[in-house]
């Protein structure tokens, strides 16, 4: 496999078929698809759209739908029907699935990004699917403009949040082209995109959506965030047949944007570049090792000392007894709570703060070690 660990993002117009409600037949050829890479070993997250579609199916309603308080209301009508209907298909494969209901504002503030984080990567390691999908309910931006996107944007922070190797777009549509092909029947695919650079964003703005609250713009929008920290993106037509099974291959299907920087310079970059850094724990030689050799996670009890005030979520620089730099991470308590808790074994960490966020001050997946 050319890929590892995948986000797949499925959009309304391929859910529904182009019809007023979800497909249960698309969506159980897609479902088998995941199911197949799931017992390949790969990792994969699900990101869908389609509460809004099943909501409004369900009450009923065939006109257009205006109005932010009542689509919020149709997400929520439709929402667990959707789940309900993964769960039915995932059943049969004999995986078990999890919802993540995700704002976009969870992902900027610092603890609501480390939460969602290590929910979904604790998620992979339990090898259940998890469905992502904006929290409609509440978020009026991704309903009120369209700018933000059928949950494109959402996939694309996804992506970055987890690692992911490779984000899939799917729709119901080839990919970009080189003009609408509804209106040009010259217009031609764009297999690969090295850069997104004006005249891209331009090819995009010539397209649209029916059901979607976002098109080619939103999509080539998410490819620019998801590409920006080395993950690949693919937008490809989610009818085309095994099309996850052949795009998770490496087969050229679709519009390929290619990453513009790696994932692990990008990641490093950023958390080595002192920029965020808030503040410093000093380790002991024991967990020097386990953290470089080992490639541990650090726990309260090989901390030695704290040095700055910084808070939950925060990158902190790590240093050995010789004051050495190890590396960096997201640490999951705060100044304070690790001044309580220093050098103590994990079980104690209750009793001694009277709450805990795990085991682990920095976790494995949000630590970075220097060679």
């Amino acid at each position: 496999m050319a890929y590892r660990r995948v986000v797949a993002k499925f959009g309304t117009s391929l859910l529904t078929g182009g019809s007023d409600r979800l497909d249960r037949n698309i969506m159980s050829s897609l479902v088998k698809q995941v199911a197949q890479l799931h017992k390949q070993g790969l990792e994969v997250i699900i990101v869908s759209s389609g509460s809004i579609a099943s909501g409004k199916h369900e009450l009923g309603l065939t006109k257009k739908v205006k109005g932010v308080p009542f689509k919020q209301v149709l997400a929520s009508v439709g929402q667990h029907r959707l789940m309900s209907l993964y769960e039915q298909l995932f059943r049969k494969h004999n995986i078990t699935v999890a919802q993540a209901l995700l704002a976009k504002v969870d992902l900027f503030d610092r603890a609501g990004y480390l939460n969602a984080r290590n929910t979904l990567l604790a998620l992979l390691e339990l090898k259940v699917i998890c469905i992502v999908n904006e929290n409609d309910v509440v978020a009026v931006d991704e309903l009120h403009e369209a700018m933000f996107g059928d949950n494109d944007n959402l996939s694309a922070m996804v992506a970055n949040l987890v690692d992911a190797d490779l984000l899939m777009i799917l729709t119901d549509t080839a990919g970009l082209y080189t003009a609408d092909i509804n209106l040009d029947p010259d217009a031609r695919l764009i297999s690969e995109v090295e850069r997104i650079d004006s005249e891209i964003e331009r090819l995009a703005a010539g397209t649209s959506s029916k059901l979607g609250t976002g098109g080619m713009v939103t999509k080539v929008e998410a490819a620019r965030l998801a590409t920006a920290s080395g993950v690949t993106v693919v937008i490809a037509d989610g009818r085309e047949k095994d099309v996850i099974l052949r795009l998770a291959k490496g087969e050229a299907l679709g519009t390929r944007f290619l990453p513009t920087t790696s994932k692990l310079e990008s990641r490093r970059r950023w958390m080595l570049s002192g920029l965020a850094i808030k503040g410093k724990l000093v380790v002991d030689s024991g967990a020097a090792v386990a953290l470089k050799k080992q490639k541990r996670s650090l726990l309260a009890a090989g901390i030695k000392d704290v040095d700055g005030e910084f808070q939950r979520g925060d990158i902190v620089n790590i240093y050995d007894p010789d004051e050495c730099r190890v590396g960096c991470g997201i640490t999951n308590y705060s100044s304070a709570d690790i001044k309580v808790i220093k050098g103590a074994h994990s079980e104690k960490i209750t009793t001694l703060l009277g709450y805990d966020y795990g085991s682990e001050i920095v976790h494995r997946n949000n630590l970075v070690v220097l060679e």
